[in-house]
Order: C-alpha cells, then structure tokens, then sequence
C-alpha cells in the first residue's frame, strides 16, 4: 500500500475530499482494508481440514496395508473421508453465518466527503478522509486532529488507562476510543500501515483463549501422538521378527493398533458440536466472534452486568427539576442556566438526550466546552463573562455531606432516580480538577425505563446458581432499587466504589452485589478480584467505560446498539442488543459442552484399550487382537453415528466436574473390561478347545457388548430418541457382524462360543459398575 506523500491532500474542513478524490486514492490502494479477514477462506478450511497430522498419519497406514494386499482392511477411510467431509461443511456453514452477522456489527464511520456527512464502514475509508469522532467511536484508523477536542483512552495499546487529550495536530492511533468530546481528523494512515495493526502483524501471536475443553483435547492428541508411532514400530518388529508372521499380518495388526489408539473421531466432533452452535446462535441473532467462548459461557458463575443496557432499556427522561438561588454573577435564573447548559454541551449519550427533549435552547456565548467523562463524573461549559457552570454526580461537586441538598438526592436515588447538580463557579476551567467556590444552581431528577424480561432473565439466573453483580456508573442506592424492582438477589448489598482503594475493592468483590460510582479501571479490578477467587467471570457492556473489564473477562458480551470500541473486544455481539436472549445462549453452551463430555468417553474407550492392549502385547506372545476393518466395525455402530445424534440433542443440565477427569472416569471401566475380556479370551479359548478365529470373533462381539453397554448407560435415562438409537445400534452392529463376517474375518458362532459370550455379556454392566466405583475412590481422578 502506498503513502507517498506528493500524493497527499490536506482538504478543507468544509468539504472534504470529494468524489473523484475518493475515487483516486481507491484505485491506487490507499483504502483502509483490514489486513486479515474475520473468517478463514474456503480454501483454508479444506486445506484445514484435509492436512492434519491424523490425516497424514492415516495415509501412511493406508499406503502400508494396501502395499501388502490386504485391501478390504481399507474400509476404514471411508468413515475417514465421511468425517472430514462433515467437517468442511459445518465450518463453511459456520464461516457463512458469522460473515454474514458480522456485516450487521462492522464498525461505521462518519465521513466528510463533497461537503456532506455520511456514514461508510471503516474498510471504505481513503486516505486524507475526514472524519468525526465523538464519545464512544473506536479510532479504526491513525489520523491528525484537525478540528476540536476529544479524550481518548489508549489502554488497547499502552495498558495506560488514564485519558489522553487531544487537540488539533495532535495524532489519534488506531485501536485507542474516544470517552468524551468531538472532533473532525484527517486519516494519517490506512491498513497494515496503521500503528495498532503493526503491532498485530509484529506479534504474529492470536490472543489466547482459556478453553478446558480445548486444553483436554490438546492434551489428548498430543499423549496419543506421542504414544503411537513408537508403538506401532515396536508392534511390527516384534511380529515380524520375533514372532516370525508374514508381513502382511505384522502390518495390519500394527496398523488396527495405531488406528484404535487415535481418537480421530473427538476433536472432529467437537469442532462440529461447536460450528453448529454458531449456526444456532446466528439464528437467534448473536454473533459469536469467538468460537470457545460458547463453552466458556456455558461454565460462568458470575455474570457482571452494567444497569444501562440491562436493567434498564437506555433511555431516560426528566422526571422535576430542583430550582436553587443562584449567585448574581451568573446572570442567570436556575431554568436559564440550565438551558444555556444543555445547548452549549456537547454530550451525546442517554441522558443528555433526556436533557435535550426537555430544556429548551437557549444561545449563549461560551468559550470553552468539557464533556461529561465517566471517569470525572461531571461536564462543564465556560461561558463568557459568566463564569463555569458544571453538571454531574452531586456527591462529586457538592462534598460537603452536611448540605441539606444531599436529603433530597437520597430520597430519590432511594427510589431508583438518577440526580444531577449544576453548580457554578467564577474560576477558570480546569478539565483535570474541580474549583473550590462551587456553587449548586439547581438539580435534575431523571428516571430510567425498566427492560420488562429482565426480571425473568435474572430469575433464570439465580435459578443456574450464577451470580449477578450490578456494576454501575450511578450511585449505588439507586442501581440498588432499580435492581430490587426487577427482583435481583441480595440487592440491598450494594456500596460506593469512589471511597474505595484498590485492596478494599478486591475484597469487597465478593460481598456485595450492587457497586456504584465505579470508574472504567475499577470495573477490571472487580473482574480481576473475581477471577482471582476462582469465578468464571461474564461481563456485558456497551459504552467504553466497560472496555477493560470486557477485555479482560472470561467472556465478554457487547449490544449492537453500543459503542464501536465495546463491539470490537466482545468475544459475543448481541445484534438486537436483547439482554433477554442470554439465557439462549447458556443453553446452547450448556448443550454443546455437556454432549461433548458425554459422548467424549465413547471415543476414548477405544483409544485406552487399544493402548492397553499394544502393551500387554509387547510382553506377552499374543498378537493384537483385532484388524483395521473390525475396528471399523465397531466404531461405526458404538461411537461414530450414536455420537454424531446424540452431540445434536439438547441438554441443560448445568455443567459440572473437570473434563478430562469426566471423560477418563467414564471411559475407563468399559476400556479395562475390553482388556479383561480379550486376554481371557486369549488365554482359556485354546482350553477350550476353540480356534483362533473363533477366539478374535469372540473378543470382536466382547468388544461391541462392552462399546454398547458404554452407550446404553451414556443415553440413561431413556426417551424415545436415545431408546431407538441404542436399539438401532445394537441391531446394527450384530447384523452387520453376520452378514458381513467374511469381510471382516469373523467366524460363525457355534459351540462354546455362545455360552461364554452370553456369560461375558451378563457380566458385562456389573463388572463396569465396580470398577467406576473403585476409580471413584482414587483422589488423583477425584480432582
């Protein structure tokens, strides 16, 4: 991308750049196109999918057994190919519904252009654009103020989170967001030349995501990696040489060894599980921005909630104003002053529309205009021959608790209302510091609008055992009605964060519900505190006073409606800013997570008794006891197509337990009956009398008896669709066992067999049982 800069234009602050000028510098590359798209191309998902290391690992095998002749033992890779094959499609599927939400979420910028407004995405802007920022506007773009001020927040950046002023000629770097004033910048730099994105593509490092199920998995494949080229070596060497087989055997039973012990089939499911909850929630209009946020979600135990937003819909209106003497100096009645106030500010949020609605202009020369900052807790606007008049939370300009203006404001911050104080004073503004001659001038009450679901959102809730805490920018006596008017637990805990130190917050995260008066830092200390306490902390926003607790929560949640800087960090964007649909998508966390450790042991059955079994082989004279396509066999009917139904059903239960302690607790009992059976059968079927192929038939059909009753006891307690699956399923992998035993080298039951397979199958669920019991006695598994 090219920035020369001969080519660079300065355009007026009237017009802009105009049409052909936009049209110029788009040609010539100069567009501010993100570096990097939101989702993976097709292409890259194919790819993706296709050029795995179980993958190559499966091609190699392939090549082996085909090189030997033993081709019917290749049916293996059709489940393979079926698998990777859903794979794509679900991703895709997934990659479609996130592109097209996120056009509904792409960050918007109001840009100057032929001497009129519009609003373009930020990926249309040229360089030399000029465009307007106010409160809340994230900086998508480097750019030079060239007109007004503005107080920007550059934590993303510099991890400062004091406010940075800017005025004219000063630079605005991309990724920073504005938390008050106005002003009109020219664009600097467009693309991978701006400074937050340099800082990206120098990194070359995505921020990681704490995921216990992606951990398990990691650890998973990784244990089995390690495990299965050795083992398999080691198996074929001693068959083939020590035992003296033909190749052909040493290959095929050290292949059935390597092919049982990776759990291919797991992390595709969960990769399905999880791109089919993006797909449902899309459709429910969220936008997950982060794929194992879901889970993350699914496990949170503290919700922090802003009340804007929330509680309340976001607007409010003027319920009275308080008229108070004024001093003579000002000129002004309390009605005047305050009209004066309200045109000349240039807030744009919740309240100054409520103000705007009901005071009417009036005109009036001033010099100088403060926003309202969320971290000051007041505005201001200087006037001409006036004096300062100030407008924000009485406690911050009216200190002196002793003024009997305080009772008035407790009376109705009790009843849930919001106060503001105008004060005047003859000192020069100080936007860092408030002067000591303030005088109030007059008060205004104003009221927020209830959400109606959000009694019913809470209740859901309290009723999950998660947590609610109420983080507000009010005093806390009136998020703390507001929150007893639509029932929230506990909410007569509340306290005022201003008073507070940084240690005495952290300890009082955990004893109160309702905190006012917080400032944007305070806000990532309760989350921090919480973290710290072991809680897996949600935090819902949307202005940019919740930016850093939304960064730094396990999971963050942003409304559409809000601020561009709230959107852009979020892991969720609720599009139609519905506080109500939350519950939504716990469940639908809820149902992917718990079907996943559900399902997870089917698979893992096979994976430690095929370990088991590859040692116990090493010492012993037996061969490995089964081939790829009995394997094929058994996984198509106990873990791969039960599993695939079962991860799509609902469940709600909450979650509970360590994954990976779960699953092996699961998983375990039926993989050590496997064991148990195959070497018994192993060891009396010669006494017996029966043959080696009779004995690898029966430890087949075990093997199958101990998969099904895994799945029987996973779909407990029965409904019609589990009850048919495990009939299905059972039905079958028998017939299928018969009919195609030549196939799969299987003898005719006959004789003996029957007997002992039917004792081996009663003992079956008894022998699981006692065994899960005496695992559930070891600490190591409790954990």
């Amino acid at each position: 991308m090219s920035e020369d800069s001969s080519n660079r234009i300065s355009p007026s602050l009237e017009r802009g750049l105009s049409a052909e000028q936009v049209a110029q510098k788009t040609a010539q590359g100069q567009v501010n196109h993100a570096p990097e798209p939101i989702t993976k191309s097709t292409a890259r998902i194919i790819s993706d999918n296709l050029f795995t290391s179980f993958n190559a690992f499966v091609v190699a095998i392939a090549a082996c057994i085909a090189l030997v002749g033993a081709y019917q033992n290749l049916l293996f890779l059709m489940i393979i190919v079926a698998n990777t094959l859903i794979g794509i499609i679900q991703e895709i599927r997934s990659k479609k519904t996130i592109e097209k939400l996120s056009v509904l979420s792409v960050p918007k910028a109001r840009v100057l252009r032929d001497g009129r407004f519009s609003t373009v995405d930020t990926e249309a802007l040229v360089l030399d654009d000029l465009i307007e920022l106010t409160l809340g506007n994230q900086i998508c773009a480097d750019c030079i103020v060239r007109q007004g001020q503005v107080e920007v927040n550059e934590s993303l950046l510099t991890g400062e989170a004091d406010p940075v002023y800017k005025k004219p000629g000063d630079v605005l770097l991309s990724g920073s967001f504005v938390i008050s004033g106005r002003c009109l910048a020219q664009v600097e730099h467009v693309g991978a030349d701006n400074y937050a994105t340099k800082i990206a593509l120098e990194a070359k490092r995505p921020e990681k995501y704490h995921s216990e199920l992606m951990e398990s998995l990691r650890k998973i494949t990784k244990s089995t990696s390690l495990i299965i080229l050795p083992m398999g070596l080691i198996l074929f060497l001693r068959s083939y040489f020590l035992l003296d087989e033909t190749i052909q055997t040493a290959v095929v039973s050290s292949a059935a060894a390597i092919i049982g012990m990776f759990p291919q089939g797991l992390v595709l499911l969960t990769s399905v599980s999880l791109a089919v909850g993006v797909i449902k929630l899309g459709r429910r209009r969220t936008l997950v921005q982060q794929l194992f946020c879901i889970e993350t979600l699914s496990r949170v135990d503290v919700l922090c909630l802003d009340k804007t937003g929330t509680l309340t819909t976001g607007e409010m209106s003027v319920l009275e104003t308080l008229p108070l003497l004024c001093p003579p100096s000002l000129g002004w009645d309390s009605w005047e002053a305050l009209c004066a106030y309200v045109t000349a500010s240039k807030d744009e949020n919740a309240t100054a529309a409520a103000l705007q609605r009901y005071f009417e202009p009036l005109q009036a020369a001033y010099t100088q205009a403060l926003p309202f900052s969320s971290e000051r807790k007041w505005g201001a606007v200087c006037f001409a021959e006036r004096g300062t008049l100030y407008l924000g939370a009485p406690d911050f300009l009216l200190p002196d608790a002793s003024h009997p203006l305080h009772r008035t404001v407790q009376y109705h911050t009790r009843n849930g209302c919001r106060v503001l104080l105008l004060a005047h004073s003859q000192a020069p503004l100080d936007p860092h510091r408030l002067p000591e001659d303030l005088v109030p001038v007059a008060a205004v009450v104003l009221c927020d609008t209830l959400r109606p679901e959000a009694k019913d959102t809470l209740a859901f809730f309290a009723n999950e055992g998660v947590q609610v805490k109420i983080i507000s920018g009010d005093h806390p006596m009136t998020v703390a009605s507001i929150a007893r008017q639509v029932g929230l637990p506990r909410a007569d805990r509340y306290i005022d964060v201003s008073v507070l130190s940084e240690d005495e917050l952290a300890k009082a995260a955990e004893t109160y519900t309702i905190f006012g008066r917080v400032k944007p830092e305070q806000k990532r200390i309760l989350v921090h505190a919480l973290q710290k306490n072991g809680h897996t902390v949600a935090m819902t926003g949307d202005g940019v006073n919740d930016v850093l607790a939304l960064k730094d929560a396990d999971c963050s949640i942003a409304m559409a409606s809000g601020s561009d800087a709230a959107r852009q960090v979020a892991q969720l964007v609720l599009l139609d800013s519905d506080f109500s649909c939350l519950p939504e998508v716990v469940m639908e966390g809820r149902r992917v997570i718990n079907n996943i450790t559900r399902t997870a042991s089917m698979y893992l059955i096979k994976t430690v008794f095929s370990f088991l079994l590859s040692v116990i082989t090493v010492f012993t004279p037996f061969n490995y006891p089964f081939t790829p396509i009995q394997l094929t066999l058994i996984s198509m009917f106990c873990v791969g197509i039960p599993t695939f139904f079962l991860a799509l059903e609902p469940s709600r239960d909450r979650i509970t337990g360590n994954f990976l302690s779960t699953v092996l607790q699961r998983s375990l009992p039926g993989a050590l009956i496997v064991v148990l059976y195959v070497m018994l059968i192993q060891s009396i079927g010669p006494v017996l009398g029966l043959t080696e192929p009779q004995c690898a038939t029966l430890s087949v059909y075990l093997t199958g008896i101990a998969n099904l009753t895994l799945l029987w006891r996973v779909c407990w307690p029965l409904n019609a669709m589990r009850g048919t699956l495990c009939l299905l399923m059972t039905a079958g992998f028998f017939t299928a066992a018969h009919l195609f035993r030549s196939l799969i080298g299987l003898t005719v039951m006959s004789g003996l067999m029957w007997p002992v397979c039917l004792v081996f199958a009663l003992c079956c669920l008894p022998l699981m049982l006692l065994v899960e019991r005496l695992l559930k006695k070891l600490p190591r598994l409790r954990k």
